[in-house]
């Protein structure tokens, strides 16, 4: 349908030094997820704090890296978690999608991460995977599990900043990650499993409508992590093609970066002088590439409007 887009080749930004690799240890998501290959860490998640120190989760083995502008890595927690994605709030705390707990929060100043949202009224979640904040401190995130075209029951829910939680999908085939425009009136959805990003449009009170394919895609295992450019333009990581797709505001292809370890590039995050590069969770590495576009800043979602202090962010 679209010429091919210019391709780049991403480099290595830092490996996760041997000494956190994991040994000797079963995981029963490594076993599902990588039917059993082997995983010293696999990385997901990666978000920007503050201090312009990224963090990236590891799934299967429940840490929080942190790693500084230059590529110092500190594991900062260990837990009993299958975390996937993480957000930064506008007071610091971070907020992690956790596959095996629910939502979860962790204080970086103290170290301390516990439950905050673990179930939806009294049923649990089949396995949560990403999240983004909006203006007003509403949270989206996906509930994904082991969804996919057998079973299109995975869900993208709402957590309003006053503690209401809405089900606004319930029919998608494998919910992955999400971005919000810039207006905070659309949300861009991952659907690993049809291959496609979905356009979301919320009307009034945030209600859903006319949902629709922006982008359909083809080959690898499907669109995983995304990221929201200044522009409008969004960053989608495709698992199972080794390779991540800048497509602009209408769905038309700007750019391919292809990675340089294999198929697996599962999220992105920009940062860089400028917010012009996009950083890249691959297996047990981060890759970075310089790209034509700024991304959005890490804090625009989460510092206007959000007030911690209200009913639903008051842990």
């Amino acid at each position: 349908m679209y010429a091919p887009p210019p391709v780049v080749e991403a480099r290595e930004f830092v490996r996760i030094p041997s000494e956190f690799h994991m040994k000797g240890r079963r995981s029963t998501w490594v076993d599902v997820q990588l039917h059993g290959a082997d995983a010293p860490a696999f990385l997901e998640g990666p978000s920007f704090d503050r201090e312009g120190n990224l963090w990236v989760v590891d799934i299967p083995w429940g840490r929080l890296f942190k790693i500084t502008p230059d590529a110092k890595v500190t594991c900062e927690l260990e837990y009993d978690g299958e975390p996937n994605g993480l957000k930064f709030h506008q007071d610091g705390r971070a907020f992690i999608a956790d596959c095996k707990n629910g939502l979860m929060v962790f204080d970086p100043k103290t170290g301390n991460i516990e439950p905050f949202l673990e179930r939806a009224l009294v049923q649990r979640f089949k396995g949560l995977n990403d999240l983004v904040f909006a203006s007003n401190g509403d949270l989206y995130f996906t509930d994904q599990g082991q969804t996919g075209l057998h079973d299109p029951s995975g869900r993208l829910y709402r957590l309003s900043h006053d503690g209401r939680l809405d089900c606004l999908l319930s029919n998608v085939p494998s919910p992955n990650g999400l971005v919000l425009n810039e207006k905070a009136h659309v949300v861009m959805l991952a659907v690993t499993r049809a291959n496609a990003i979905w356009r979301v449009p919320l009307v009034r009170d945030g209600l859903v409508t006319k949902v629709g394919t922006y982008v359909q895609m083809s080959g690898g295992g499907g669109p995983d992590g995304v990221a929201l450019a200044s522009d409008g333009s969004i960053a989608v990581c495709h698992v199972g093609l080794g390779a991540v797709w800048l497509f602009n505001p209408v769905g038309e292809p700007m750019l391919r970066i292809n990675s340089v370890h294999g198929t697996m590039t599962t999220n992105c995050a920009f940062g860089g002088p400028g917010n012009r590069q996009l950083f890249i969770t691959q297996g047990c590495s981060v890759l970075v590439a310089d790209v034509p576009v700024a991304g959005m800043r890490m804090f625009s979602h989460a510092e206007v409007g959000a007030d911690p202090t209200v009913a639903g962010f008051a842990h």
